[in-house]
């Protein structure tokens, strides 16, 4: 009887062990909505129609994969009252980032989009002059937020360096100006991929060391969460090209198949689905296994990566 109560004990701290993604997912995706509202200047800051068109991008629903890579990298270490801070302000900066290059990207100089995440998009429901100064805000209100918040200086210098590197010419930017050159054109694999290491890949490996960056990590152990942020960027965009291929654009909450119709060049189209599917599948077990130094700290950045990789929109 003894020995029955004793592994019913050990069962019970096994259970409250067990690490529930789904109530994790909802958690840190409310976290990342009260972050935006409190660090986004509120809708009646002047000029207001600038500032509702800027919440009206940044609050406009999504995925939130960039900030929830923030908060699960920043979980590896320590908790502290001043690393929960820096991780809310590293999520909203990142997410302010992303939501900037959507608003430009969507233009009618790019990629002229109507339909972002199931709503018009900015320069539909405001007009192209105002979606032009909503991205170069929200831009700088991503640097502005890291500056401010609280924590180490030298902390803060590494976010920002790091976010800067990620988004400017070398990373986010350079990666749409590829893009924009290739249209039309035949890349081959290892150009394709340089394009999506630097327009997608970039700011989410940013956003995972920039949890690192809070969580005080080492020099070795941010090389592993390179590794990992690296597969998991290339897999999101080959996921990308596959759901452009074959969802609908109700599913996208955007117009499907543009990528075919501007006559793009995407994995689909250079190596086929099937080789694109299990490309992904592939890159996101290397993901997962680059973090198994981090033990049970990293389940929630292993559970995105399945998220990435296995998601239908």
């Amino acid at each position: 009887m003894y020995l029955r109560l004793n592994e019913s004990a050990e069962l019970r701290i096994v259970l409250s062990t067990v690490f529930h993604f789904q109530d994790w997912l909802v958690d840190y995706s409310k976290r990342t909505e009260v972050a935006l509202e409190r660090l986004l200047d509120s809708a009646d800051t002047t000029p207001e129609r600038l500032h509702q068109a800027m919440r009206y991008a940044a609050q406009g629903g999504g995925k939130r994969i960039r900030p929830l890579l923030v908060y699960a990298a920043g979980q590896l270490g320590e908790s502290s009252e001043q690393k929960t801070d820096m991780l809310d302000a590293a999520a909203v900066a990142v997410e302010c980032i992303h939501a900037y290059s959507l608003v430009h990207d969507d233009m009618p100089c790019m990629d002229d989009d109507d339909l972002r995440r199931g709503r018009p998009t900015v320069h539909k429901a405001f007009d192209e002059a105002t979606a032009l100064l909503v991205g170069d805000a929200l831009q700088t209100r991503a640097f502005e937020v890291l500056a401010n918040s609280p924590g180490d200086a030298n902390a803060r210098l590494q976010m920002i360096a790091c976010l800067a590197a990620a988004s400017g010419s070398r990373g986010m930017a350079g990666g749409q100006a590829i893009d924009l050159e290739s249209v039309g054109k035949k890349l081959d694999l290892a150009g394709l991929q340089q394009m999506h290491a630097m327009k997608t890949g970039a700011l989410l490996s940013c956003a995972v060391e920039l949890g690192g960056i809070a969580a005080k990590l080492n020099a070795d152990q941010l090389k592993q969460l390179n590794q990992y942020s690296n597969a998991l960027g290339l897999a999101f965009q080959i996921v990308d090209d596959v759901l452009d291929a074959t969802a609908d654009s109700q599913t996208l909450g955007k117009t499907a198949g543009k990528d075919a119709a501007a006559n793009k060049p995407t994995y689909v189209t250079l190596m086929g689905l099937d080789y694109a599917q299990q490309q992904a599948k592939e890159l996101q077990e290397i993901a997962m296994r680059s973090l198994d130094g981090f033990g049970n700290q990293a389940q929630a950045l292993k559970d995105l990566a399945l998220l990435v990789v296995n998601r239908a929109k």
